[in-house]
């Protein structure tokens, strides 16, 4: 959510920067500036109310003092009415606080000045390339077919438990989707985070922490009885970790990463995105987050997108990074960086991840502050990012690994899987 500082400061700016990911903020941000000059009005006016009933309660004991008692009940009355005033400005208050709340929980964030003008993926560009096309021969097969050669995933059998979107991973598939999750949690570990067990399920609170709230409910799988969100990523639990938590400024830099199934509805996806494992409403990820002192994040962000890479290298994957332009960002982002990989056989790039610092948006929802070595309180900086998201992982290491003897398991997950090939 962004701050009333960052909109007061140049309201304009803020409308101009807000345009760059297709968002008309005029209307909302002058309603924003109104509801503010109103509550500090009310403020005012309630501040000189309270001053005049110091003055009154003095007034009372020097007048009962002096047995002027009837000018004292006009006093007592005059304070009554004064303190029903009060009740109505605080109503008042209340109200416009709320109001305003309302509209910035619909107001995206600001995005980062190095971002890209761009109404979709088409203007994304393309930042940093690497890895090895592999050659394979006209007639490779996509992952869903290999699945089913192998007997590695079984779609259908997905489908008649749950529904399209489910599937089950059996024997080495299971083994090597085991693999790739020690894989990189055993990375992140190495790389300083702090391994996390959250809850996969989340209240209303937590979804509006993070900003999928009131923004993606319809992506979300609701339990209606209980009021709670199956989680879309672990970013939710972990980062809602530190809702409403002032951190020692030695307790920062924050570093965690989690494994967890994540679920999402996916409403309005169709056709070849969705084929095997290109699209699911069930999937595993390990996510690495990060909280931040502001003037540190962006050196974090890069050395995120770093860890990612090295994942992407060790895996031996071809890979690309695209610098997302402003209207194929998220919600709540301030700048995105997605990692893709070739599937070879499918001969297209699939995104495995992003990498994303939300700045102080996150943490204005979240509260989520840490008091300097002045004492004073400041937001900070939250970032996340797959390291890595598995399907389609899955997918191209089993597309871009086939041989006539078989898929050949990368190196790095041979000591997870307890074979190096799949044949």
């Amino acid at each position: 959510m962004l701050t009333l500082q960052q909109i007061k400061e140049d309201p304009a700016k803020v409308v101009e920067r807000l345009a760059i990911k297709g968002f008309d903020g005029k209307d909302a941000i002058d309603r924003v500036l109104a509801l503010d000059t109103e509550r500090r009005q009310l403020q005012l006016k309630n501040d000189n109310l309270a001053a005049e009933l110091n003055k009154l309660a003095a007034s009372i004991g020097q007048l009962m003092k002096a047995g002027k008692r009837d000018e004292a009940d006009a006093a007592k009355a005059e304070v009554a009415k004064i303190k029903d005033e009060q009740r109505g400005i605080a109503e008042k208050l209340a109200e416009a606080e709320t109001a305003q709340r309302d509209i910035l929980l619909t107001v995206p964030n600001l995005p980062y000045k190095d971002v890209p003008a761009g109404t979709s993926a088409a203007d994304n560009v393309v930042e940093k390339t690497g890895g090895e096309m592999p050659d394979l021969p006209e007639d490779a097969l996509p992952h869903w077919d290999l699945a089913k050669k192998y007997n590695l995933i079984d779609f259908d059998l997905g489908v008649k438990i749950t529904g399209a979107g489910f599937p089950v991973y059996i024997g080495k598939g299971a083994r090597l989707q085991r693999a790739l999750i020690q894989f990189f949690l055993d990375q992140a570990n190495e790389a300083g985070y702090l391994e996390i067990q959250p809850p996969y399920v989340v209240n209303e609170a937590s979804g509006y922490g993070t900003g999928q709230l009131p923004d993606k409910e319809g992506q979300m799988y609701y339990v209606n009885e209980d009021n709670l969100y199956l989680i879309p990523t672990a970013e939710v639990p972990v980062t809602n970790l530190y809702r409403d938590v002032i951190l020692t400024d030695n307790q920062l830099p924050v570093k965690n990463c989690a494994y967890s199934a994540c679920f999402r509805r996916e409403a309005g996806s169709y056709g070849k995105d969705v084929r095997g494992l290109n699209r699911l409403h069930q999937f595993d990820k390990v996510e690495i987050v990060r909280i931040e002192k502001p003037e540190n994040s962006y050196a974090a962000l890069e050395e995120m997108k770093d860890h990612v890479q090295g994942l992407l290298e060790k895996l031996g994957l071809p890979w690309h990074i695209l610098r997302l332009c402003g209207g194929d960002m998220s919600f709540t982002s301030a700048i995105t960086f997605d990692f893709e990989v070739f599937s070879a056989a499918q001969k297209r790039w699939l995104e495995v991840s992003s990498v994303s610092n939300f700045e102080t948006y996150q943490a204005n929802r979240l509260k989520c502050r840490y008091r300097g070595e002045d004492k004073k309180t400041r937001l900070c900086h939250t970032l996340n990012g797959s390291a890595l998201a598995l399907p389609r992982i899955m997918a191209a290491l089993l597309e871009n690994n086939q041989t006539p003897e078989g898929i050949v398991v990368p190196e790095c997950l041979r000591r997870y899987t307890g074979f190096d090939i799949i044949n």
